[in-house]
């Protein structure tokens, strides 16, 4: 039985599965995408095509079917391969073909390419410590992932940035933490992280914050001989923890660590509605040096929709607030392609952050996760409500330049609406280190809290992870399952 927005992709050869997927579903953003290795009864709905793909010895062929059994046929339906060809090579080459064929059978030309990984910035970046020439960077970008000269270049700049910052951190004998808050005020409609409501928890918050003074007390034990360049606390949102709550976090941290050496230290306020005066004394305070106030947009009728409980002119009260509290270095998110959002929209909200002047400005485009509530509403309204656009991209980009920032990381997600980037830009001095640092993954990152995810970077290159249960009550029980877990990691 045909399902009308379903593509059926049938492959012989096990192993490619997710980045075909990402690539077929990159063209076809409304669809809904099944790759079957075994033989399937399933087509495509009507109007869209089968992909059949067959693994030969010395090629890869690529069939596409529409309607009715009729075969299109391509120029760039085979590309050749080899017994002794490394895996990621003929990963490129499957990519290649299914991009020229879909690229010749919609029109459609891909911002990214082949590039369906988050990390983008690490081509150029591996290439610039090789050594390599801008021009030479750029023209493997284009022949070997069919990446537009645009976005090569916004990578290539993006990596050099990273580059030259990265030089001041210590790699082997440093590491930066990440403590998560996993409370909000509310679920966003676009939300999939682990988050718990507040109101829920407030009689709990104590305990929580016992289990991560457990954890911060071995990360002094494990790592008392390393540099910690950076800390992040995100969540969730931090800040719905009360001013004492708050005190209690970061005094332990003080107390507990050595901070001399510290080049970042970043909380996400978030919310303009958990954010105080009193809690930004708090932070102020403590040493935090780093905030956000993340309006997503400045349109009222959107933040209403997604279920961001404050106002246009709470997020602005906030942001004075942090200026009054000292704050220098201030960042604010912006997602764009929210649902009935436009052009207008896009820009009415920028030209309200310009009149804020922050320091640093990250764009995202809308990431449509399965576990969010957006994702059943774009499967009852259409994903044509969601507009993220070159146009609005550039409007974005344009403001963040009228501010005298510049692009300084860059990351992709699954599914994202436009299929672009979230893209940061700050002014000199005031780029987000954890920010690079995650990206990049040049360094050690030790998490903290529930659902958190611990990364050991090894002398060699080599990463390995261990992750903090998702549940805040389990948590908290197993809290010493979780430290055991990091000391055989660390």
């Amino acid at each position: 039985m045909k399902e009308a927005n379903l593509i059926v992709v049938t492959v012989n050869n096990a192993g490619f599965e997710y980045d075909i997927h990402s690539l077929v579903k990159a063209f076809y953003p409304a669809c809904d995408v099944k790759v079957a290795v075994e033989k399937t009864e399933e087509s495509s709905g009507y109007g869209l095509p089968d992909l059949n793909i067959v693994f030969e010895k010395e090629a890869v062929l690529l069939s596409v079917s529409c309607g009715e059994g009729q075969t299109a046929s391509f120029a760039a339906n085979k590309v050749e391969i080899s017994e002794d060809m490394p895996r990621p090579e003929v990963k490129n080459r499957l990519k290649q073909l299914i991009y020229a064929t879909l690229s010749k059978h919609t029109g459609k030309q891909l911002p990214w390419g082949t590039l369906t990984g988050i990390r983008p910035t690490k081509i150029p970046m591996l290439l610039l410590e090789e050594g390599a020439k801008d021009e030479d960077i750029l023209a493997y970008m284009a022949d070997k992932y069919y990446t537009g000269e645009e976005k090569s270049r916004l990578a290539l700049d993006i990596a050099k940035r990273e580059k030259k910052l990265l030089e001041t951190l210590h790699y082997e004998n440093g590491y930066s933490l990440y403590i998560g808050i996993p409370f909000c005020p509310t679920t966003c409609l676009y939300c999939s992280f682990t988050s718990y409501p507040i109101v829920s928890w407030k009689k709990r918050v104590g305990e929580y914050l016992g289990a991560l003074e457990k954890e911060i007390d071995f990360v002094a034990q494990q790592y008392g001989d390393k540099v910690l360049d950076t800390i992040y606390i995100g969540g969730g949102t931090p800040t719905t923890l009360e001013p004492a709550e708050l005190e209690r976090l970061l005094l332990k941290l003080r107390n507990t660590l050595d901070l001399s050496h510290l080049k970042e230290f970043t909380v996400e306020a978030g919310r303009a509605d958990s954010i105080t005066a009193e809690k930004l004394k708090v932070l102020k305070e403590n040493g935090v040096s780093r905030i956000s106030v993340n309006p997503q947009t400045m349109k009222q009728e959107t933040l209403d929709f997604i279920g961001r409980k404050h106002t246009v002119e709470q997020v602005k009260e906030a942001f004075l607030l942090a200026r009054q509290a000292g704050f220098t270095n201030i960042n604010m998110d912006l997602i764009l392609g929210l649902p009935k959002e436009e052009a207008a929209d896009v820009r009415n909200t920028i030209e309200q952050v310009i009149a804020l002047d922050p320091d640093s400005l990250t764009v995202h485009s809308l990431a449509i996760k399965r576990a969010s509530r957006l994702s059943q509403w774009i499967e009852e309204n259409g994903i044509d409500t969601l507009h993220n656009t070159d146009e609005t991209m550039q409007i974005t980009m344009d403001g963040a330049e009228r501010m005298g920032m510049v692009p300084y990381y860059l990351y992709r997600q699954k599914n994202m609406s436009g299929n672009f980037e979230n893209v940061g830009y700050a002014r000199e001095g005031k780029f987000g280190i954890y920010n690079i640092l995650i990206m990049e993954e040049k360094q050690t990152i030790v998490a903290l809290g529930a659902g958190s995810i611990t990364k050991r970077v090894f002398a060699d290159g080599r990463i390995e992870r261990c992750d903090n249960v998702k549940d805040v009550a389990l948590y908290i029980e197993k809290i010493d399952e979780m430290i055991e877990r990091k000391r055989r990691l660390l």
